[in-house]
C-alpha cells in the first residue's frame, strides 16, 4: 500500500477493524486525517477522505434503479437477462460495487472481486449497511465478497458459473469538474496493473455461458477480441461473448 494513507478511528469507529486493516495494509494509525488519503472508521462506517474531499459506499443511492420497473431498462440487467433461475455470476472487477448490485438484483447470486484493500473495505462497509435498507438487504444477500485477486481465483476455480463480469480498467482521466467525489479519490489510490489479456483468459478458463465486458463507447474490444455483440449506449457499452454455447 502506499505509505501516505493513514487510518484513523473516530467517535464509535470499529477499532478492532481499523487495527486488522492497518496491520494488513501497512498504513499507520493517526490521531488525525492525513495530508494524503485517510481511511477513517466512525460511527457512520468506513470513509475516505483527503484534499477537501470525502466518499462513503452508498448502495441507496441506486435504489431509483432497481426498483419502480427500471431496473428492466438498464443495459446490464439487458445484457445478463434470462429465464432460469439459480444462477451464479462473477463480478472480476467489483470497485464499489454498483454493477454487483444490478446483477444481484437480476436474482444472480454475485461472487465479487477487489484486490484494492481500500476499496475493499469501503465495499465491504457499503454492503453491512445496506443490509439495514429493507428493499436492499435482500439484494445485498446474493452479493459475496472476496478481497485479492481475481485471476488467481478465476484460474483456481472449479465450479460453474454463468456469467462473468469485467470492468479492467480505471476510468480516463476527465475534467476535474466532471468526476464526481468517488473518482476523483479513488483515482488518487494506486491503480492495479493492467492485466487485460491475463484477465480475459483467465474469465475464459472459468468457461462461463456468457462473459460481458464494460466498455467506453468508442474504446477497442478487450485485448481486441471481437465479442458475439455488443450493447451500446451513450457513452458506454457492454461487449457480450458466449464462448460455450
Amino acid at each position: 500500500m502506499n505509505n501516505k494513507i493513514v487510518v484513523c478511528i473516530g467517535k464509535g469507529g470499529q477499532k478492532d477493524m481499523a487495527e486488522s486493516f492497518s496491520r494488513r495494509t501497512g498504513s499507520p494509525i493517526v490521531n488525525k486525517p492525513g495530508d494524503y488519503l485517510t481511511v477513517l472508521f466512525d460511527s457512520k462506517g468506513v470513509s475516505l477522505s483527503g484534499f477537501g474531499l470525502s466518499y462513503q459506499g452508498d448502495f441507496e443511492n441506486m435504489l431509483h434503479r432497481v426498483t419502480n420497473g427500471r431496473l428492466q431498462h438498464e443495459m446490464l440487467a439487458k445484457a445478463v437477462k434470462t429465464d432460469q433461475e439459480n444462477l451464479k455470476a462473477i463480478d472480476a472487477t467489483a470497485g464499489m460495487g454498483e454493477d454487483s448490485l444490478l446483477l444481484a438484483a437480476c436474482g444472480y447470486q454475485v461472487t465479487l472481486y477487489e484486490q484494492n484493500p481500500v476499496i475493499a473495505i469501503l465495499l465491504k462497509d457499503a454492503l453491512r449497511r445496506a443490509k439495514k435498507n429493507t428493499v436492499l438487504k435482500d439484494i445485498v444477500s446474493r452479493m459475496q465478497l472476496v478481497e485479492g485477486d481475481s485471476i488467481e481465483h478465476l484460474n483456481k476455480r472449479l465450479d460453474p458459473v454463468d456469467v462473468i463480469y469485467l470492468d479492467p480498467m480505471f476510468p480516463g482521466r476527465q475534467k476535474s469538474g466532471l468526476i464526481n467525489k468517488k473518482l476523483q479519490l479513488i483515482q488518487k489510490l494506486e491503480p492495479p496493473c493492467s492485466k487485460e489479456t491475463a484477465l480475459f483468459d483467465a474469465a475464459m478458463a472459468a468457461q462461463p455461458s456468457k462473459i460481458i465486458v464494460k466498455r467506453p463507447l468508442k474504446s477497442p474490444y478487450l485485448d481486441e477480441r471481437v465479442p458475439s455483440y455488443s450493447l451500446k449506449g451513450k457513452a458506454i457499452r457492454y461487449d457480450c461473448y458466449s464462448p460455450y454455447k
